[in-house]
């Protein structure tokens, strides 16, 4: 059998990752409250010094997940900080050698907007799925998913709470309540093997449909990867075989995101609480639906970053630019 190359992290700072992390020979890579302790301790510190923002994460016996956004010095830094750290400390606790973790961790680029989510659900259902806990109660306490966090029975200031929340609701009872929904529909769905990557393989259910896209001359793309759309899939490649390394944090393109919104409401008379009330006054609609476009076309921002900038649903700047298409070719 030939060896096939190993294929290029996509890495880029502010990428959203789920990364999954496995044991040597699908051993352990914790056996105590200690060592638990220790991987989500290092995880959390690693988070703050990296301007690493961590939504979601599941720590299991031989494995563990989590869904997150790379900081400024990409992916790599941070995971490998935290995996040598702490296998230096698991074995030397536990008077072993060797390698710890299987050589290269899985991390899939994937699509906010499509599947952020979704993602969550799943990784925080995974000790349910395993049976390390028998119901929704016991995993709304369990300490070792970042689920019980989200619910507000522990407190990890290193994990972004409030932005996983404001997918759900604007205030924090109702996002609790419909999070909590959310998560518990998901139990019935069981293992989610279309939401590890594949990219438009995944997304379109199998290699039968896209190579019969393929035959009909349509373009399409997959990548095992990344997990999104053919057009996600191909943007994400074409940034990378374009090398394009000098890439804006996630901080300041908010910043700069801010600043265009002052800048615009100024010129057309309007203030920023009146935009991000909802009012449709004065033709408002009609200039936030702008705003919406330039801030996702020139600065960067996710559907729902826009969304939370403009203090509408992701629903809605969907909808703008469907309403917009024609202007955005």
């Amino acid at each position: 059998m030939i060896a096939m190359p190993r294929q290029a992290r996509l890495d880029s700072p502010g990428t959203l990752h789920h990364v999954i992390i496995r044991g040597i020979e699908k051993k352990k890579i914790v056996d105590d409250e200690d060592d638990r302790s220790d991987f989500v301790a290092r995880m959390g510190e690693l988070a703050k010094g990296t301007e690493t923002a961590i939504y979601a994460w599941s720590l299991m016996t031989n494995h563990a997940h989590i869904l997150l956004k790379s900081g400024v010095k990409g992916l790599s830094h941070f995971m490998g900080r935290l995996l040598t750290g702490y296998a230096i400390t698991y074995n030397h606790r536990h008077r072993r050698h060797g390698h710890l973790f299987q050589n290269r961790y899985k991390s899939i680029v994937c699509d906010e907007d499509a599947y952020f989510q979704e993602l969550v659900r799943y990784i925080h259902l995974n000790p349910l799925r395993a049976g390390i806990v028998e119901s929704m109660s016991g995993l709304d306490s369990y300490p070792w998913s970042g689920h019980s966090v989200i619910m507000g029975h522990r407190k990890r200031v290193w994990q972004d709470r409030n932005y996983v929340l404001s997918w759900f609701g604007k205030r924090e009872g109702d996002a609790k309540k419909a999070y909590h929904e959310y998560v518990k529909e998901g139990i019935e769905e069981g293992r989610r093997d279309d939401l590890v990557g594949g990219g438009l393989i995944r997304t379109l259910g199998g290699w039968s449909q896209v190579l019969s896209l393929r035959k009909n001359q349509d373009k399409v793309f997959g990548d095992e990867r990344i997990l999104g759309s053919g057009e996600f899939v191909e943007r994400i490649i074409g940034e990378a075989d374009n090398k394009i390394k000098c890439q804006i944090s996630i901080n300041e393109r908010r910043m700069n995101a801010e600043k265009r919104i002052h800048e615009i409401c100024e010129k057309e008379g309007i203030n920023t609480e009146e935009l991000k009330g909802g009012s449709r006054r004065g033709g408002v609609s009609q200039i936030r639906a702008r705003l919406a476009i330039d801030l996702v076309e020139n600065y960067g921002l996710t559907l729902a970053e826009a969304g939370r900038q403009l203090g509408v649903t992701t629903a809605a700047i969907s909808k703008i630019f469907i309403r917009n298409k024609d202007k955005l070719r």
